[in-house]
């Protein structure tokens, strides 16, 4: 194979294949990138056996070819190299050399035939959804996915779809964040997927870079987006996603209308005195003030207060700020609903500005 590509236009490419490439691989091919030119096109294929992106650029010139060359070694050659740069790359043997201008590397290969792919059986739905609706469902919600979590289904986000709409959900067990979109409706009966944490991650970094639709495909065990000129694919978890409807609360008493803003600002302040571990906050409420307090092992404490629309009795609760703090952030609009029940219920956070997204945050006990 001996191809001729410009540096700017090889550079993107290798961004989106080596943010999916682990460093560190049990099988050093997964280290690398699959090159493969075909006359017309080259596509470039990254995979960790879970995730797989594959992208494709069309101005290349050169003679037909495949092999597999270090991904993150290939993109730091090309981010060193000047812009308007091209760049020649040629492999033969077991080596493939990369030239230009006075620049020459010579790099290791493996046989592309020995490059895995993420095999995948017929798609059983398929429908398209814009970019920027994707983009906003899964970063109002993806936040709240647990982190190495044991019950394996929880390190992931949910996408629950039916006929029209398509729901976001992700929880930790101390959390949970819900949002919706529409979607043009294909008829067919409710399905659920489970997207593994850095697959949801990688599919927010390239939707936020896409203008358009994202074709989705889905069967039982892998999930197709299809965005532009990169096809990203990844392996869903296999499990049964706690039944999120349960936990919603009920005929909740206080609806408080708050600046965003300002209530974002007294959980901050408060928030430096926190224990570093549970990060807790006592919420108070009495007649017309909320007040915010905070206490750490060191025998420190922090009181913040503001002023509020609130004529009811006194209520003292409990709650992680940081999960607050992260759900305000994740609200659009100036200001935020923050609707409470008593001292041992979740409170939920909401907006008028999106009425189909909603916060729930467990009490903690202080």
């Amino acid at each position: 194979m001996k191809i001729t590509v410009k540096r700017e236009q090889l550079l993107k490419p290798l961004q989106h294949i080596a943010s999916v490439v682990e460093r560190r691989q049990t099988l050093p091919i997964l280290s690398n990138t699959y090159l493969n030119y075909d006359g017309t096109t080259l596509r470039l294929t990254g995979t960790d056996l879970e995730v797989e992106v594959i992208t494709g650029l069309t101005a290349v010139e050169g003679s037909v070819g495949e092999t597999t060359v270090g991904a993150r070694k290939l993109l730091d050659i090309c981010r060193a190299l000047p812009d308007g740069a091209d760049l020649q790359i040629t492999a033969e043997g077991d080596k493939a050399t990369v030239r230009s201008g006075r620049s020459r590397f010579v790099l290791q290969t493996l046989p592309a035939s020995d490059f895995p792919n993420i095999e995948t059986e017929a798609w059983e739905r398929e429908f398209s959804i814009g970019t920027d609706d994707l983009h906003a469902l899964l970063e109002r919600t993806a936040f709240a996915m647990a982190q190495q979590d044991v019950r394996y289904y929880l390190n992931g986000l949910l996408l629950d779809i039916d006929a029209a709409v398509i729901r976001g959900v992700a929880t930790d067990g101390h959390r949970l964040a819900k949002s919706e979109v529409a979607v043009s409706g294909d008829g067919q009966t409710s399905q659920q997927a489970i997207v593994p944490r850095k697959a949801i991650q990688e599919l927010l970094r390239f939707l936020g870079e896409s203008e358009g639709e994202a074709n989705i495909k889905l069967n039982p065990n892998h999930m197709r987006v299809e965005i532009d000129d990169i096809t990203f694919t990844t392996k869903l978890i296999d499990g049964r996603y706690p039944d999120y409807e349960k936990v919603l609360p009920r005929d909740i008493p206080v609806a408080l209308q708050l600046d965003k803003a300002q209530f974002r600002d007294t959980l901050s302040r408060a928030a430096i005195l926190t224990n570093e571990k549970f990060r807790g906050v006592k919420i108070e409420l009495s007649k017309g003030q909320m007040k915010v307090t905070a206490h750490n092992p060191e025998q420190e404490e922090a009181n913040d207060e503001m002023v509020i629309d609130y004529d009811g009795a006194e209520l003292e609760v409990g709650f992680n700020v940081s999960y607050l703090i992260d759900a305000i952030n994740a609200l659009p609009g100036e200001s935020v609903q923050f609707n409470l029940k008593d001292q041992n219920s979740s409170c939920v956070l909401r907006t008028a500005e999106d009425e189909k997204t909603f916060y729930l945050v467990m009490p903690m006990r202080l």
